[in-house]
């Protein structure tokens, strides 16, 4: 199993702030096979060749799938690539708006995306898996971060490993990968549902999901 992690939105909280997020979005996508990883990779790899650098004329290649340079008329295409089902989506919205303060602070939100990564990993069916499970990260975190991140995973989800499955995690960048840009395309998908309310993206996808959960939810009178 290969599992990759992104996320959408921010950890600020300055909600004056023109820019600053009312959500934050982590999804994991899950690919439970080598045929479904290769698959990714070829979709991924196709629409950037027959969609984003068909132009000859063009002066830069673009060599990352990237969501918010993506028009939904090339999401689809990409979608539609996807020949393999053994894969399948999960995804948790955190509604910022209700974190407590202490987990507002510097050190606080590096505690808080471990902890709402961990708690949507653990949905997956971990229990059930007998081949080594692999999880890659957008590497976006310094090496004390990054140390952290792995150290806090493989204490947790170990556990609900079945004896002898391995656990690696690895850091990498997503311009280099096709499944982390492949799972950056869901996660700003469910992004855009719940902070702006725009489902257009999700309708196309939102079969693959296979948990879906708001932490905080909003509270409503």
């Amino acid at each position: 199993m290969i599992i990759y992690l992104d996320e959408s939105g921010d950890l600020g909280f300055g909600f004056s702030k023109q820019k600053t997020t009312k959500k934050f979005v982590i999804t994991p996508l899950v690919c439970h096979s080598e045929l479904s990883r290769t698959d990714f990779q070829k979709a991924v790899r196709s629409t950037l060749k027959n969609k984003l650098n068909k132009r000859k004329t063009q002066k830069r290649t673009i060599t990352e799938l990237k969501e918010t340079k993506t028009t939904i008329q090339i999401k689809e295409y990409y979608f539609r690539k996807l020949k393999e089902s053994d894969w399948g989506i999960y995804t948790v919205i955190l509604n910022k708006e209700r974190v407590y303060p202490e987990l507002q602070t510097k050190a606080g939100r590096k505690k808080l995306y471990n902890f709402i990564a961990r708690f949507i990993l653990e949905k997956l069916p971990l229990r059930t898996i007998f081949t080594n499970v692999r999880l890659v990260v957008d590497k976006s975190k310094n090496r004390k971060e990054i140390r952290d991140f792995n150290q806090y995973m493989e204490n947790h989800l170990q556990a609900l490993l079945p004896l002898n499955t391995g656990l690696k995690v690895d850091h990498l960048s997503s311009e280099n990968n096709e499944g982390l840009q492949a799972v950056d395309l869901f996660c700003w998908g469910t992004f855009r549902k719940y902070e702006l309310g725009d489902c257009n993206w999700y309708r196309i996808y939102s079969s693959k999901i296979n948990y879906e959960t708001a932490y905080l939810p909003v509270r409503y009178k």
